[in-house]
């Protein structure tokens, strides 16, 4: 769904067949990978990346919006402005397998990329 309303799929989501985007977690072994008590202060951790991607969210609906017109003129999706669009969709996806699915213990880096 994100991908389609950040214009980087053109194909309208469905609601019956597959998506064409797939988000995959890998399923932790929970007794040997995760630590019980983390769960508790893992919100309180992650609050920096809260208050980082507030500030990318709104970086990337400008992207987004410079992005339709430029698409709109030329036909492409220039790739720097793919990259970061693609890069704090990452980013959140890492957070939020970190703080709220939480399928893993390592706390996520503060960068785009993988």
């Amino acid at each position: 769904m994100y991908s389609y309303l950040a214009l980087m799929d053109d194909r309208y989501p469905s609601t019956t067949d597959h998506q064409s985007v797939h988000l995959d977690y890998t399923y932790p072994d929970a007794e040997r990978e995760l630590n019980r008590w983390l769960t508790l202060v893992k919100w309180f951790l992650a609050i920096p990346h809260y208050v980082v991607l507030f500030f990318l969210h709104i970086a990337l609906v400008v992207v987004v919006i410079i992005a339709w017109f430029a698409i709109l003129f030329t036909g492409h999706y220039p790739r720097g402005m793919f990259a970061f669009v693609e890069g704090v969709i990452r980013w959140d996806n890492r957070v939020i397998a970190y703080a709220f699915v939480l399928v893993m213990d390592q706390y996520p880096p503060f960068r785009l990329s993988q």
